[in-house]
């Protein structure tokens, strides 16, 4: 994807000779991960560690806990997509960010200024990230993944998705993961673990993340959270297996080696 439209010049007036955004949190951080993959989950335990996300969902009908997403930037990134002649399930092939776009994300971070470590997790920022890199250039990442099939079933319960639209979906959403994480190397979790393990990564993670209070990143999990298995109806494509794959593979070494 493409870096944001007119990024060189509006660095030049927003951020300051130690790189940071003139007006904004004093750390970023983004929550990516394709939708039904754990996100939710993983944004409320590290919320609970400390990481502030302001004013978020926390209940919806098909997660109780609630998708932890601030709907700000939620309609921020849905206008970003419908302007690129897209949505977060007919993504674009490179999305631009326009100065507009810019714009609004520098005003969505001057509305937290005040904030010490700001989150943020909507799965569409991953069709997008390289635009916040752009706005905010000390940007921290993080990233979960779950098995394709799991993710087929949890979409068509909730939207009727056909299968073969779900894990082509799951698919480019990924691979855009995978390939951030060759270029940045930043920890990314898997959904898939057993629960105790999931609950130490995700400790681990805020410990990474610096968060104030880490022990409770692993008081948000709860096992009915998961709802649908990786429980195969059918084979996968060979492109989507093998993308598993290589996510399992940078997943299992661990947040300490990023």
């Amino acid at each position: 994807m493409n870096q944001a439209v007119g990024a060189e010049s509006y660095l030049d007036q927003t951020v300051d000779q130690t790189g940071a955004l003139a007006t904004g949190p004093a750390r970023l951080v983004a929550i990516l991960g394709m939708h039904r993959s754990g996100t939710s989950c993983l944004t409320g335990s590290l919320q609970g560690a400390g990481l502030f996300l302001g004013e978020c969902h926390t209940w919806n009908p098909y997660n109780r806990k609630g998708n932890r997403e601030n709907q700000a930037f939620v309609d921020f990134h849905d206008a970003v997509l419908r302007d690129n002649q897209g949505s977060w399930d007919n993504p674009p092939a490179r999305p631009v960010w326009s100065e507009a776009h810019q714009a609004a994300a520098r005003a969505l971070l001057a509305a937290h200024a005040d904030a010490g470590v700001l989150g943020f997790k909507d799965p569409r920022a991953l069709l997008l990230i390289d635009g916040w890199r752009a706005v905010y250039p000390r940007l921290e990442v993080v990233g979960i993944f779950r098995h394709p099939e799991a993710v087929a079933r949890s979409l068509h319960h909730r939207s009727e998705m056909p299968r073969e639209q779900a894990l082509a979906l799951w698919y480019h959403y990924n691979r855009a993961l995978l390939a951030q994480y060759r270029r940045y190397r930043f920890p990314i979790l898997c959904f898939d673990r057993e629960s105790a393990a999931f609950q130490q990564d995700a400790t681990a993670l805020a410990e990474w993340l610096r968060l104030p209070d880490q022990p409770k990143a692993s008081d948000f999990y709860e096992a009915s959270l998961k709802q649908f298995s990786e429980e195969q109806r059918a084979s996968l494509p060979w492109r989507v297996k093998w993308l598993y794959w290589q996510l399992q593979r940078a997943s299992g070494k661990g947040v300490s080696k990023c």
